[in-house]
């Protein structure tokens, strides 16, 4: 547990952060694993792993919807100091989870291969999506479990037991790709889809982990499944927080697909390349996603014990703190796009769409740290809808002019990716303004 009411608004936002930022780090080495290992089975098997990781951003809208609306109910309990209902929310919170996890296993097994089908650019590719998913769907249901359980803790303040887990678990992926993957020691190769049984192996892993530490006598979260059983009430009051978020997650995943399609006719290389590109961004924005995770629990718990300059304070620290690791993550791009996407790949035609594509989005990054840390104090304020508008923005600035150059004949990859980098100053600029007024109407002065 930790207290966030007292001391330093910096210090306890650094100090989220870091805990936040090394289980990014550990989570993202999940994804650069899998896609190096991969990168040895050639172009088709990097498009497909990567195409069928686009669902990862659809298991995050989806988890997000609900762990979003438990770490701001329960970080505000628990800055109120009221340890019966951060029980009662924990427990409510897993059983959500649990049924979430269920529904999510059930659609995606269904509905695996019409997708893969939908957005490879061959037949190759799609089969060895089918391959990858039969493993990473059933990964996937499980994160629902871990997001809840991540949440929860989150919320109070306790970061240490996740952050061992997902050590241990990154250690048993790391183990375990090369085996499964390329067959070392067995010979027995099983391809991508030992990329996704790895995965699979190492996230039970982590829930089993967490679990079994819940478990212990003397935890300030216990699990009392008498409580589980539906509170409508309790469940409506962390979806109508959560699903915003959950919706902007569900935004960047069709808003990714959509890619996809429209740079499908450019071949395997022009996917491959994306998505390795989209892999190194992502790593890249790990310390403005950690913020904004941070931030809100920070926010949470001070706007539950009233004190609304703090929540103000710790706006200001996550926007300094998000500026400065962008601006170097831009830096980097620019001057080493091609060095990283060639760790993935020796393909010519995939580094230079990769590279290219890395050096055009980087100089958004810093209006997307900005947008990160806005979207965390809506989620510590407890109203996400804000948050969602400025995303929806990119539905006009972005979806719309694409889909409409898509069907030009001079289109080409770079203009998607000049959309995209100005799209996002525009929703930075929205997301800005709605949090002022937010402030305005929660926090006068």
């Amino acid at each position: 547990m930790k207290d966030m009411t007292t001391g330093p608004v910096r210090g306890h936002v650094l100090s989220m952060m870091a805990f936040m930022l090394f289980g990014m780090v550990l989570q993202t080495l999940y994804a650069l694993i899998d896609i190096y290992w991969v990168g040895q089975l050639g172009k088709e098997a990097v498009a497909a792993v990567a195409l069928a990781s686009n669902l990862m951003f659809l298991v995050l809208a989806l988890s997000q919807s609900l762990a979003v609306g438990a770490v701001a109910l329960i970080s505000q309990a628990f800055g109120r100091k009221d340890e019966a209902t951060v029980q009662r929310l924990f427990n409510q919170s897993q059983s959500l989870s649990a049924l979430a996890a269920l529904l999510f296993l059930l659609i995606g097994w269904l509905g695996k291969a019409s997708y893969a089908q939908q957005l490879a650019s061959d037949a190759q590719t799609a089969r060895l999506a089918v391959d990858f998913l039969n493993w990473f769907i059933p990964a996937q249901a499980l994160l629902f479990l871990m997001t809840g359980l991540g949440a929860a803790l989150r919320g109070t303040g306790n970061m240490k037991p996740g952050l061992i887990v997902q050590t241990a678990s990154v250690l048993v992926n790391m183990a375990l790709a090369p085996i499964l993957i390329l067959g070392w020691g067995t010979g027995q190769a099983l391809g991508v889809a030992g990329a996704g049984l790895a995965t699979f192996i190492a996230t039970l892993f982590a829930v089993v982990g967490l679990s079994l530490y819940l478990a212990r006598a003397g935890t300030y979260l216990r699990v009392d499944f008498a409580q589980w059983r539906p509170d409508w009430a309790t469940w409506r009051r962390m979806l109508s927080i959560g699903l915003p978020s959950g919706t902007e997650f569900l935004l960047v995943s069709v808003i990714l697909a959509l890619v996809y399609v429209v740079i499908r006719p450019f071949g395997a290389e022009a996917q491959a390349g994306f998505g390795i590109g989209m892999r190194i961004l992502q790593a890249g924005f790990m310390p403005a996603v950690a913020i904004s995770f941070a931030v809100a629990a920070v926010a949470g718990q001070n706007l539950g014990a009233g004190l609304g300059e703090r929540v103000r304070q710790s706006f200001s620290e996550a926007a300094r703190l998000a500026i400065g690791f962008m601006l170097i993550f831009t830096v980097l791009c620019q001057f080493a796009a091609g060095s990283l996407v060639a760790v993935f790949s020796d393909d010519p035609a995939v580094v230079h769409v990769g590279s290219d594509y890395l050096r055009v989005i980087s100089w958004s990054c810093v209006a997307s740290g900005l947008v990160m840390a806005a979207t965390g104090l809506f989620q510590g304020l407890g109203n996400t809808l804000p948050s969602l508008l400025a995303s929806a923005s990119r539905l006009l600035t972005f979806v719309l002019p694409v889909l409409w150059l898509s069907q030009q004949q001079a289109f080409a990859l770079h203009q998607v990716w000049w959309l995209s980098t100005s799209s996002v100053f525009l929703q930075m600029l929205l997301a800005l303004l709605l949090l002022r007024r937010e402030f305005a109407r929660r926090l006068p002065t």
